[in-house]
């Protein structure tokens, strides 16, 4: 199974961006030393209270010069916000100066606020998002082409430069509606499933048709399915929730109102499941939030858990986010990310 985590480069009302950068680098630093498979970045704009990561491939490359082992992730670059052409320069251009170390994850967002600000529609986002894709394996595979489609067009480019890794690096697409699941499976794509607050298994329905398209387009194996969840560790159980229980908390309740403030901007009926999360996030205590897919606990309780997941899912990989909310410690930041490397990694 491949170990990585998820980092938001998180900020804190009140706190400089400098001291965001620093702590996070520290975090890559560590996550480098204790032989961490994978760092994935997310992308985040206008969010100050939350995150200075709103250029995710200029921090993958000063992570790059840093490190010379660990892989690097986008977590997701979203792509209906960014010209693909650009995007294909820049992640080319990523993978060369880490040497093929970069996983290339893509995604919508779910974020209207982020749209509105760069005047893209975020009914236009699926659309933009698939064209998107196109066009960036076009430009990492084929030496010049061309493209017509709804939101671009041109002619005759050849992207320079190429990727380090051939023929592309490789590419990981985010699955939430369900809609998505049985396109991922029948176009062959690893998926990422990201659960904060949710029990991992009520996807499984879901996980089963990706599959199911998955032998029906004949590509072999049983699909790819990474993860994403809350997580931490510590030496002791009470020691982990002392420590994680602020910012786990912290983090849902600014996610309650960052998924209400879109489902404003989108004139989200109030029967919807949206809404519906807000209310389970605004609402929700650690006791609860545990009985989902929130690793918290012990070298070994942790271990037991995520085994668990491996069987029930088929996990080829796991995202742990260990800070979402900003508010650990950087030491007892660091011990987790040890100890996940260190004690629980060689179980797998």
């Amino acid at each position: 199974m491949e170990f990585g985590i998820f980092h938001e480069f998180t900020s804190l009302p009140g706190r400089p961006d400098s001291e965001a950068f620093a702590k996070s680098f520290a975090i890559v630093d560590a996550a480098e030393e204790y032989g961490l498979d994978v760092m994935w970045l997310a992308e985040l704009h206008f969010d100050a209270p939350r995150s200075v990561l709103a250029a995710p491939m200029l921090v993958a490359s000063a992570i790059a010069a840093r490190t010379q082992r660990m892989k690097i992730g986008t977590s997701v670059t979203v792509l209906p916000l960014n010209n693909p052409l650009r995007i294909a320069e820049e992640g080319a251009t990523l993978d060369q100066i880490c040497q093929g170390r970069m996983i290339f994850g893509v995604g919508r967002s779910g974020v209207a606020k982020t749209y509105e600000a760069y005047n893209i529609p975020y009914s236009e986002s699926k659309e933009r998002f698939n064209e998107c894709l196109e066009i960036i394996e076009r430009a990492w595979t084929e030496t010049t082409f061309s493209h017509k489609g709804k939101y671009y067009r041109f002619d005759d480019v050849s992207v320079v430069p190429r990727p380090y890794q051939q023929p592309s690096p490789e590419i990981r697409v985010a699955a939430q509606s369900p809609d998505t699941f049985p396109m991922l499976g029948e176009q062959g794509r690893t998926m990422f499933l990201s659960v904060r607050h949710e029990n991992a298994n009520m996807f499984m329905s879901h996980i089963d048709i990706y599959r199911q398209a998955w032998a029906a387009a004949g590509h072999p194996g049983n699909g790819k399915i990474h993860l994403r969840a809350a997580g931490f560790i510590a030496p002791t159980e009470a020691e982990a929730r002392a420590r994680y229980e602020p910012t786990l908390m912290h983090h849902y309740r600014a996610q309650a109102e960052l998924l209400a403030d879109s489902a404003r901007r989108l004139d989200t009926p109030a029967d919807s499941a949206r809404w519906k999360t807000v209310e389970r996030l605004r609402n929700i205590t650690y006791d609860e939030a545990v009985r989902g897919t929130v690793l918290v606990g012990t070298p070994d309780s942790v271990t037991r858990k995520l085994k668990a997941l491996e069987q029930e899912l088929g996990l080829d990989g796991i995202q742990f986010e260990l800070n979402g909310g900003g508010k650990v410690e950087l030491a007892h930041e660091k011990e987790a990310l040890r100890l996940l490397c260190q004690e629980v990694k060689p179980a797998f």
